[in-house]
């Protein structure tokens, strides 16, 4: 029973990768890691994703004797992989369906593995022998499954945030306690962090990737609009007042800034330009019709206090139902302590940027 995951899955939210060349070195040092994982008291169900070796049988072929008896070594296997997994002989049909027809061996000969030495094995004579006078069972083990990452194989060890913890946090407590192992490791051989923090990350870079086209694309419009480079640069200004009301309000609601918080912050951005936007065109059109520099930029933050004000509050109210849910919450409560302190900062803050960006003083 596996935990239903929001957003991409990741698996295991605690994931800590081991790669080298060989597999008994890489599960020796996955253990160190688990060992060390497993002393975190908020994480639980530690295990790596493949540790036991399967049981197998080996068949030794005697190729004189199997000569002499008239069973090559082509035959005895598609006898046996028709034995064991059958082979199709037909199809049935049913309404518009098709059914293979398999012929493979009893319930008997496939499951109990005492039956398999004496298993008839047919000759070119035409006659069967018991498969223990052509061939030699061996028992032993060998590895059912091996993960490969950049083709070497690799074990990870994953595990399970107990608690109310964050994977981020965790993975910090925890990376420390790793220092040793990293230290002594062979040359070749890698520990790497996965799971949930390298998927944020991983996402982090490629918001990064665009962020020099979204200044670009953003700077242009705003040049269209408001068509001065000096203004545009102060509108762009206001933008990372939302980072004062984000911070607050993850901290005290207790919310992750994590990806979709951080895409949020972003959104937001985008608000409170529009709402300076707004803001300064108010003041270019009042100074425009004549009147003085510092009574246009009162008399438009007097003006424009209700719409910035009304359109804010409704941007928070659409993001409450938001805010309960376990992966958009976080953008919710973002946006929505972002929005609350940025548009009180911008009716304030703004004002006197512009009053002091272009030496505006009283009774200009």
């Amino acid at each position: 029973m596996t935990r239903l995951e929001n957003g991409p899955p990741v698996g295991y939210p605690v994931q800590f990768r081991v790669t080298g060349e060989h597999i008994d070195v890489v599960r020796g040092l996955a253990r160190q890691v688990a060992a060390k994982v497993s002393e975190n008291p908020y994480v639980a169900n530690v295990h790596l994703d493949w540790q036991e070796p399967s049981k197998v049988v080996w068949l030794d072929v005697d190729q004189d004797r199997a000569r002499a008896l008239g069973v090559s070594t082509a035959a005895l296997s598609g006898f046996l992989r028709r034995t064991f997994t059958g082979s199709s002989v037909s199809q049935f049909r049913e309404d518009n369906e098709l059914i293979e027809i398999l012929l493979r061996g009893t319930e008997r000969e496939r499951l109990e593995l005492s039956m398999l030495p004496s298993l008839a094995i047919p000759t070119d004579s035409g006659r069967s022998v018991p498969l223990s006078q052509v061939a030699t069972l061996e028992y032993g083990f060998e590895e059912g499954v091996i993960w490969h990452r950049n083709r070497l194989p690799t074990v990870t060890v994953r595990a399970d945030v107990y608690g109310d913890q964050q994977p981020a946090s965790l993975v910090r407590q925890i990376e420390p306690t790793l220092g040793d192992i990293r230290a002594q490791l062979p040359g070749g051989y890698l520990l790497e962090v996965g799971g949930t923090v390298e998927d944020s990350e991983r996402g982090q870079r490629s918001v990064n990737a665009g962020l020099p086209l979204f200044v670009i694309v953003v700077m242009t419009l705003l040049m269209v609009q408001l068509k001065s480079f000096s203004r545009s640069a102060m509108v762009f200004l206001t933008a990372p007042l939302g980072i004062i009301g984000v911070t607050l309000f993850l901290l005290m609601l207790g919310q992750p800034f994590g990806f979709v918080a951080m895409l949020g912050t972003i959104a937001l951005s985008g608000m409170i330009m529009r709402n300076s936007v707004i803001l300064v065109d108010q003041i270019e059109q009042d100074i425009g019709a004549g009147h003085e520099r510092f009574r246009a930029i009162v008399d438009a933050t007097v003006r424009r206090f209700r719409p910035i004000v009304l359109t804010a509050l409704a941007s928070v109210l659409a993001m409450i139902p938001l805010s309960r849910s376990i992966f958009f919450g976080p953008m919710a409560v973002a946006i929505m302590g972002g929005l609350i302190v940025a548009t009180a900062l911008t009716l304030l803050f703004l004002p006197a940027l512009y009053a002091a960006w272009f030496r505006v003083r009283e009774g200009e």
